[in-house]
């Protein structure tokens, strides 16, 4: 125990930091987590040698890496880097809907494929589906017993309180062949390692399992809510996996928090909850409080939600979502209604693999990084600053050769059987710890707009701009120029699409054309995006009716003028298709002459095929 506790001590340090709080008393279950991390970044590419050769042992006999890369059995990185190609999705697309359509031989893995996980990233406008196998739940579940140990370095004393984590399941499919497909937390959610989890003080959630497990969004958000509200005094940190969701959470309350101070004072459930799991499960919880409902109400009828969540739970230390990438959009409004509490984002993940961990969990948003964990994949780097986004892969290099300051599109070999998959993500190495790298998120590759997990790209919304804009043309008006933003300032956020029209005749203000016309064009872009932002529109309500503000004639010329202003090449300016500078957002919206938004929903429908 002795020897345990110098270890301790010293893996602490190691990962605080110099400039971190004084060691609190250790668990040797934390220790042994931390000394784990300590092990994995020491000699990241032993690590990463070791787990290639297991990777392509595993996957030696199948069809992709003995026929198709004539790998011949090889477990070796020089054989690997020689014969094995960088892929993307499209590239794998043709094995991976054999898989789907029910083929069992060995395509990918040399272990069966025991589901698929759909990722927010699209593909002909569907999402992608990614292959997976039974261990790689184990490996997604060693890395989320690792974050409570790190975290409990800089905030002690999280195992005495309860986490309010607005946690929900998302519609699923089924494949041709049979194997579910869904996203990656659905999966994580109604696994065993989730329902029969022992119990853990570090993650003890406010939220019945039922509740989380429940498909519809309201009662589950409803059930969540109002138990969290029960233990206002136990939460210690409020969060969700996106800060979208979070701010989803607050404005379900805002909506909905007179007829949630009357269960709670009658102490009984209301009947738009029917789900029969959730009603037992919120029961055991569920008591008459009069004075809690009156605290609720006093709270929220005053108009004034300003730090509300620290009024309502005012023990919560911090605020545990992801803030780094799109969802930075959101730290004002975070910040607004938390009273200023950190925000730490712990975990980089994607449904394809998970990747690593936030080491300095409670930094400022603007300085996250990540470090990798050599364990989870085999990864590899493809240098953004050599001009070559194209397929060479003799550009790439290995974790434990990338270099400072350097940004990056990360490549992946998973033991599911993604071969140098192009993952879309753009990093930059900004440290080490211990000799693994440390990687900030700069972006996702070719996303213009996005505002929980949909991902639209600049050719996405041209089709949508082009199929909507066929309506317009029996009013005899054309879009003349278009941008767009990811309006985040409203809950749900949406998209707003800029249009500049030219109709013919003597009116050109765009007034041609009818606002029911309009509302419609609004519709039809809608229909035209992607699977991944219909199903956030029709099934989950986190993003909003779609909005096309009509600008002013000449207004496209001004944001050009203004940019010739600032710098740019009257010969190289381009109109940006998406906008995010607040001036430029300024002079647009000051040329706005009419507002239309999407009068009705999309059609989805979950029984749509994933791999259309």
């Amino acid at each position: 125990m002795a020897v345990m506790a110098e270890v301790s001590a010293t893996t602490g340090a190691a990962l605080r930091g110099p400039a971190s709080p004084a060691p609190a008393p250790m668990k040797e279950s934390d220790a042994e987590k931390l000394r784990f991390i300590e092990e994995m970044t020491s000699d990241v590419d032993a690590v990463q040698e070791h787990v290639l050769s297991e990777i392509l042992a595993r996957n030696a006999d199948t069809e992709y890496l003995l026929t198709k890369c004539g790998l011949g059995g090889a477990a070796d990185r020089a054989t690997f880097r020689a014969k094995v190609p960088m892929a993307t999705y499209e590239d794998l697309q043709p094995y991976i809907r054999r898989i789907a359509d029910g083929d069992r031989s060995p395509i990918l893995s040399g272990h069966p494929v025991s589901e698929f996980l759909t990722s927010s990233g699209t593909s002909a406008g569907e999402r992608k589906l990614m292959p997976t196998i039974e261990d790689e739940l184990n490996r997604r579940t060693l890395l989320y017993s690792l974050q409570m140990p790190v975290m409990n370095l800089y905030v002690p004393g999280m195992d005495k309180g309860k986490a309010l984590h607005f946690l929900f399941v998302k519609s699923e499919t089924q494949t041709p062949g049979g194997l579910a497909a869904r996203p990656v937390l659905t999966s994580y959610y109604k696994s065993s390692h989730f329902k029969n989890r022992p119990f853990d003080a570090y993650n003890n959630y406010t939220s019945p399992t039922a509740a989380i497990l429940c498909a519809d969004a309201f009662q589950s958000m409803y059930a969540q809510m109002v138990c969290g509200l029960c233990q206002r005094h136990d939460v210690l940190r409020v969060g969700a996996v996106f800060a979208s969701g979070l701010l989803r959470a607050i404005r379900f309350l805002q909506l909905n928090w007179d007829q949630l101070a009357a269960d709670i004072e009658a102490g009984a459930l209301t009947p738009r909850v029917t789900d029969p799991s959730v009603r037992e499960a919120v029961a055991e919880i569920l008591r008459p409080d009069a004075d809690l409902a009156a605290v609720i109400r006093a709270e929220c009828s005053s108009g004034e939600w300003a730090g509300i969540i620290t009024r309502i739970w005012p023990n919560t230390k911090y605020l545990d979502v992801i803030v780094t990438g799109a969802m930075a959009q959101y730290i004002p409004t975070l910040k607004h209604y938390s009273g200023g509490l950190p925000m730490a984002c712990t975990m980089y993940a994607s449904s394809e693999c998970y990747f690593g961990l936030n080491l300095r969990p409670m930094c400022d948003p603007s300085e996250v990084s990540y470090t990798l964990m050599p364990n989870m994949c085999y990864f590899e780097f493809l240098p953004m600053d050599t001009g070559s986004s194209s397929g060479d892969a003799s550009q790439l290099v290995d974790l434990a050769r990338v270099e400072l300051g350097r940004e990056y599109e990360l490549v992946i070999t998973t033991y599911a059987g993604l071969n140098r998959y192009r993952v879309g993500d753009v990093l930059q190495v900004t440290g080490f710890h211990n000799k693994a790298p440390q990687f900030r998120f700069v972006r996702r590759k070719n996303v213009l707009l996005s505002i929980e997990s949909d991902k639209t790209d600049e050719a996405e919304l041209q089709r949508a701009v082009e199929r909507a804009s066929a309506l317009l043309r029996a009013h005899g008006a054309t879009v003349v120029e278009y941008t767009s933003q990811a309006y985040t300032k409203s809950i749900p956020g949406h998209y707003v699409i800029y249009w500049e029209l030219l109709a013919s005749g003597a009116k050109s203000t765009g007034a041609a054309v009818d606002r029911e016309t309009l509302d419609r064009c609004c519709l039809e872009m809608e229909e035209a995006l992607n699977s991944v932002y219909r199903q956030s529109r029709v099934a989950d309500g986190s993003i909003g009716p779609l909005e096309i503000r009509v600008v002013r004639p000449g207004t496209f010329e001004e944001l050009m003028d203004y940019a010739i202003s600032r710098g740019a090449s009257i010969n190289q300016y381009k109109v940006p298709r998406c906008v995010t500078f607040p001036p430029i957002i300024e002079l647009l919206d000051s040329r706005v002459v009419s507002s239309n938004f999407s009068p009705a929903l999309p059609h989805w429908t979950p029984a749509q095929r994933n791999d259309d």
